[in-house]
């Protein structure tokens, strides 16, 4: 059953309970201010951390697919090449360490 605007404005302004507002001392305020500050805090570096651990895991898998390709072009590419690219190579390794 569909009802009115007038119906939900009347049934809400007359009917419905009023809001609860709760009174604290600024103590109090302060103190969950810095509860929820300091929750908030735990869950940003909650998050810095799994975005870091995703990061590196990703890094890894990419490290490991380029080596699989650089060793599957060196078997596939001519007796010349095979030579410049595991110079190359040699490169890059001494490179990332």
């Amino acid at each position: 059953m569909y009802t009115s605007l007038f119906d939900a404005v009347f049934a809400d302004s007359f009917f419905s309970p009023m809001r609860t507002v709760y009174v604290v001392s600024d103590s109090q305020l302060e103190e969950i201010k810095l509860k929820q500050r300091q929750e908030e805090l735990d869950n940003l570096e909650a998050s810095r951390k799994m975005l870091e651990e995703n990061y590196q895991s990703r890094i890894k898998i990419i490290d490991e697919r380029e080596h699989e390709l650089q060793e599957e072009l060196k078997s596939l590419a001519p007796a010349e090449k095979k030579a410049a690219l595991a110079t190359e190579e040699t490169e890059k390794c001494a490179v990332k360490t």
